[in-house]
């Protein structure tokens, strides 16, 4: 074989698989938008039992068509509490027999000898291009979604043809044989190919396909292809892995455990391999791609019903792969605790992940103000210091914390999302600021309450009780706040009483803001402190009422968001 042909097969497969690889991933997003909020909820609320959670896996999996998304948003879940490590476990065990839907979609529509091949993949754009144009968004992205579907065929067809003929290259030819040569140690070989393979393009679909082909076109025979298949299977579970590299400790473990149930089903499976091999040769002996589709769902269906039994003891092995670690004493660092970046585009799927640190983050702000009657009470300078110094290091992982939000919420955003998705992304991005702003009030009331006690300064006991009213006034807001964010991780728009009650404690904090400056500027009218008592008096009360404008932003950015 002459470099020059190397070269131009490797140009038209390259291309090929971009082609197909890129239909996939447009395929499977618009699938995310039409559905994506519809399987988080679904993922949220069906995983109770280890058969919910497996027919769940298996809907949410056919549905986006990508196990990988699936799975890195499992991770995700995992790591912000929404499911349990059984749960998880269940759900990708779905995902295994779900993903299977791909390769009879590729057996099906994707291979064929029609010269008119091209002709419905055409014909299924074409129509769908009304649906793409179109400004409502939902329309749109099953248009998307029908594109993707029908690019995918054109990819399979590509692949197809930039397939070389192993006639025509007899030392190739020669080479596969020899390969296959081994007995059941090719077999093994050949599961560690598909598993390399599957990790270096990290898509299984793309693989199979692949595997489909080489198959169609007689490259390889059924035995090596169900090798290659079983690695692939193995291999894809890379991508929940390197998801799970910035994930916590549950979200590890998730991980871990898709490649567990996978390594123990290729085992047993490497157990069957000849018994399993001449069952699906009997069903379909004349169709070498039919029977490895068949074999690709047996091989899932057969792993979930032995092993759906054991997922306690699944979880003992992640527990002890993944262990607790231990948390330095005094440590106070942060980073974000629910959310986990993933190699794969989950943008319509990872928005939840992000309401939750949305909700620790209110519950750090609650904290940090929890901490301010405390510089009330302080005997001396160093106690005063000490006070402040813990709120200085609250106020810095709220910078934290709203850094990491805005951060991955902006990469979120940066993806192919629907208009919903983008909306509420916005209105994330506010949430989150306000609550890093409420953080800075806190702080700045911390300081001036610091230059207060350093100046010797003293209020009377009325200007202490008003400043206490206030005060409770403004967490009464912050719970109120609070509240109204929980509500919103659960409900399609956040109810009409919550926002009333945000509303109805914003202006009891103005009322009474009013309230203090107008008994403020007269008490000062008649001189009944001086100018340092009247500033810092002055100061605490408006800061206590911008903070309160912070909350009410929150609020009023919550209820613009819909979660359909």
């Amino acid at each position: 074989m002459k470099a020059t042909d190397i070269l131009l097969i490797l140009i038209n497969f390259t291309g090929s698989l971009a082609v197909f690889l890129f239909a996939m991933k447009m395929m499977s997003e618009g699938l995310q938008k039409v559905a994506g909020s519809k399987m988080r909820a679904v993922l949220g609320k069906m995983t109770g039992h280890p058969l919910s959670g497996i027919l769940t896996g298996t809907a949410v999996t056919a549905a986006i068509q990508s196990s990988s998304a699936t799975t890195v948003m499992v991770v995700s879940f995992v790591n912000a509490g929404l499911l349990s490590l059984g749960g998880a476990v269940a759900v990708i065990m779905g995902a295994n027999i779900g993903t299977t839907v791909t390769a009879w979609i590729i057996t099906l529509l994707g291979l064929g000898g029609s010269s008119g091949y091209f002709d419905l993949p055409l014909l299924i754009a074409a129509a769908s291009l009304a649906f793409f144009f179109m400004k409502r968004n939902k329309m749109h992205s099953i248009g998307q979604t029908i594109i993707g579907l029908a690019l995918l065929l054109v990819g399979m067809r590509c692949l197809q043809n930039a397939m070389p003929d192993l006639g025509n290259y007899p030392s190739l030819l020669h080479g596969l044989a020899s390969l296959s040569g081994y007995g059941f140690w090719s077999v093994i070989l050949f599961v560690a190919i598909g598993a390399v393979l599957t990790c270096m393009v990290q898509a299984s679909a793309a693989t199979m396909a692949i595997t489909l082909l080489m198959l169609h076109n007689g490259w390889i025979g059924l035995d090596v292809a169900i090798a290659l298949v079983m690695g692939e299977n193995i291999g894809t579970t890379i991508t929940a892995n390197l998801a799970a590299m910035v994930a916590g400790i549950a979200g590890k473990r998730a991980a871990r455990a898709h490649l567990v149930f996978n390594v123990i089903g290729v085992t047993l499976t490497l157990i069957l391999f000849h018994p399993i091999l001449t069952m699906v040769k009997a069903v379909f002996p004349d169709n070498a791609p039919m029977a490895l589709s068949l074999f690709h769902t047996m091989f899932n269906v057969m792993n979930v019903c032995v092993q759906s039994w054991f997922i306690p003891q699944i979880e003992w092995i992640v527990t002890h792969l993944v262990p607790e670690k231990k948390a330095a004493k005094g440590a106070d660092k942060y980073r974000l605790t629910y959310i986990s970046a993933g190699p794969v585009n989950t943008a319509e799927l990872n928005l939840q992940s992000a309401q939750k640190e949305i909700q620790l983050f209110s519950k750090q702000v609650l904290r940090m103000y929890a901490l301010l009657p405390e510089l009330r009470t302080v005997r001396n300078a160093k106690e005063m210091d000490a006070e402040v110094e813990r709120i200085a290091r609250y106020e810095q992982l709220t910078d934290s914390m709203d850094m990491g939000l805005t951060k991955f919420l902006t990469a979120v955003g940066s993806g192919d999302i629907s208009a919903l998705s983008s909306e509420r992304i916005n209105a994330m991005l506010r949430i989150s600021d306000n609550l890093e702003s409420i953080g800075d009030s806190i702080y700045q009331i911390a300081l001036t309450r610091k230059n207060k006690y350093s100046d010797a300064v003293h209020f009377s006991e009325k200007q202490n009780n008003n400043l206490a009213e206030m005060s409770a006034l403004v967490e009464n807001a912050l719970m109120v706040m609070d509240g109204n964010l929980v509500d919103y991780g659960r409900t399609d728009r956040m109810t009409v009483e919550g926002i009333k009650a945000a509303e109805e404690a914003e202006r009891e904090v103005n009322a009474c803001r009013d309230r203090l400056r107008s008994e403020h500027l007269e008490a000062v009218k008649q001189g009944r402190y001086g100018y340092e008592v009247g500033n810092a008096y002055s100061s605490l009360y408006s800061q206590y009422e911008k903070l309160a404008d912070f909350v009410i932003n929150v609020s009023q950015s919550e209820q613009i968001v819909k979660i359909d």
